[in-house]
């Protein structure tokens, strides 16, 4: 059986990828702003500022020698059940591929003339692969990443793929109480349940 894909809030990647290329700007994303409301629905900290991966690192790179579980730190939010899911993602590169697609071809070539500062992830949701659209701007505090991050200072994937997370439940805070299963089942397709021995 084959499923079909629907673009979140109709944002189609390749349209809006070639849209930015040919402008020769980077994608800045209108459905999940750099601002305090995609971070916190409780809250507010002026303290974070945006900065894409360029401003971070000299070469940036969404995944360096395979995604590991090495990738995977979870920085201020405190969402250790979204970080042990992808961590059992990680382990499954079948399903890695699906959730983080054509990472070659997401791959920084800055050389190239091929960055538009435009990302896209799949989730499972309600029957469907949902393609989750972001730009590259992430949440850091004095220079680093707050949330998830990589060992490797320039590996960006994981952190990237949080941010997708976070636009699909409305805001990283939404991602501090969660179950793995729950994003396991968003990672697969699959269905979760509980075994008791």
């Amino acid at each position: 059986m084959s499923f079909g894909t629907d673009n979140f809030k109709g944002q189609k990647y390749s349209s809006l990828k070639k849209t930015y290329l040919k402008k020769g700007e980077l994608f800045v994303d209108p459905e999940f702003p750099a601002n305090n409301k995609s971070l916190f629905f409780s809250k507010v900290d002026n303290d974070i500022e945006w900065k894409r991966p360029n401003e971070l690192c000299k070469v940036p790179k969404l995944v360096i020698e395979g995604a590991t579980c090495d990738d995977l730190n979870e920085g201020e939010l405190g969402n250790a059940w979204f970080v042990s899911a992808c961590s059992s993602l990680c382990q499954e590169m079948k399903m890695w591929q699906k959730v983080v697609p054509d990472a070659k071809e997401q791959e920084w070539k800055l050389e190239e003339n091929t960055y538009a500062g435009i990302f896209h992830f799949q989730f499972w949701r309600y029957g469907r692969w949902i393609d989750v659209v972001i730009d590259d701007q992430l949440p850091t505090k004095a220079g680093k990443l707050v949330f998830r991050h990589s060992k490797a200072k320039n590996e960006l994937w994981s952190a990237l793929l949080e941010k997708a997370y976070a636009k699909l439940y409305g805001d990283y805070e939404s991602l501090t109480q969660g179950y793995i299963a729950d994003a396991l089942v968003d990672f697969t397709g699959g269905v979760a349940e509980k075994l008791i021995i």
